[in-house]
């Protein structure tokens, strides 16, 4: 009897122990703001996945582009008492009251291509200015730095702002080359619908006008060549430039039929897998913040690819 009650007492602390273990499981908040973008999308998912491979718990949530649904998702986290968050493509600016809750309540947060913010550790981010530049002066080497562009823009996300206000800096240095058409996308919950309406006007008002399209992101520019083919243009009419990469572009970019001329890629999951890799040295292994990352930002470096190299980038 002796032996079976130290049987059942050895079971029952192993049972604690599991039970603590389960219950000390690190919980991670995933926040993507719109994940109908396929950037977005990657950037949760992968965040999601890594964090499983360490054995967290990762709940991934999506803000379907509406800044309501952002802020509840957040404070609901915050509320929960999770261990931390990485978030996809948030608006620091518009979120500044959620950011200071969560650092006030000892959740770290991570952000990935969303801007800085005094209230998190950093953003994991390529450097906008330098793909800006890029993307810019590509396109503008299409037409031999001389004729007319139009412009897709989206001034509330703070790399594709950056992107514009570098495109304009490019300009100046370049008065042979003019916007005649530009359409900024004020919407973000409906904003495929938002960017056909606005472009496909200005591909009408101005049609036999413009010898490529800057685009100042994927998503806007997959939009925009559907249109383009819808006008009767054919691959060599007008190039096509965006920035952002993924595996749509890439066949779009090989596609005879396509406009599409250019991005730059942004290595969306290694940038997730640096911020989950990141947030377990600093939260778990309790790593010094800035032993890691000095500064509010951790660059990763992008790659522009056209038909040179579009290859390397295909997984078909």
């Amino acid at each position: 009897m002796k032996t079976i009650k130290t049987v059942l007492a050895a079971a029952s602390l192993a049972g604690a122990a599991f039970a603590g273990s389960q219950a000390a499981a690190f919980e991670l908040g995933v926040v993507a703001f719109q994940m109908s973008a396929e950037t977005q999308a990657r950037c949760a998912n992968t965040v999601g996945a890594e964090a499983e491979k360490l054995g967290w718990e990762a709940q991934v949530l999506n803000s379907n582009g509406a800044l309501e649904t952002h802020a509840s998702q957040l404070d609901n986290l915050i509320q929960k008492g999770v261990d931390a968050m990485i978030l996809c493509m948030s608006k620091p600016v518009q979120f500044d009251a959620q950011f200071l809750a969560a650092k006030e309540a000892g959740i770290p947060v991570i952000t990935i291509s969303s801007g800085a913010s005094p209230h998190t550790m950093f953003d994991v981010t390529p450097n906008e200015y330098i793909m800006a530049a890029e993307a810019a002066i590509y396109t503008l080497g299409t037409i031999n730095f001389e004729g007319n562009i139009l412009a897709q823009r989206f001034e509330s996300n703070t790399g594709a702002r950056i992107r514009g206000a570098i495109l304009d800096a490019v300009l100046v240095e370049n008065p042979q080359v003019e916007i005649v058409g530009e359409h900024s996308m004020a919407r973000t919950k409906s904003w495929q619908d938002d960017v056909r309406n606005g472009m496909s006007a200005l591909i009408l008002q101005n049609a036999g006008n413009f010898d490529a399209v800057w685009a100042s992101f994927d998503g806007q520019a997959l939009i925009i060549d559907d249109l383009l083919k819808e006008a009767g243009m054919e691959k060599g009419d007008v190039s096509l430039v965006s920035i952002d990469g993924g595996q749509e572009v890439y066949r779009r970019i090989k596609d005879p039929y396509s406009m599409m001329t250019a991005t730059v890629a942004i290595p969306f999951e290694d940038m997730a897998a640096s911020a989950v890799s990141m947030m377990k040295q600093i939260a778990v292994d309790g790593t010094p913040k800035d032993d890691l990352v000095p500064g509010p930002y951790l660059f990763i470096p992008a790659t522009l690819v056209d038909k040179t190299n579009v290859d390397e980038f295909l997984n078909e």
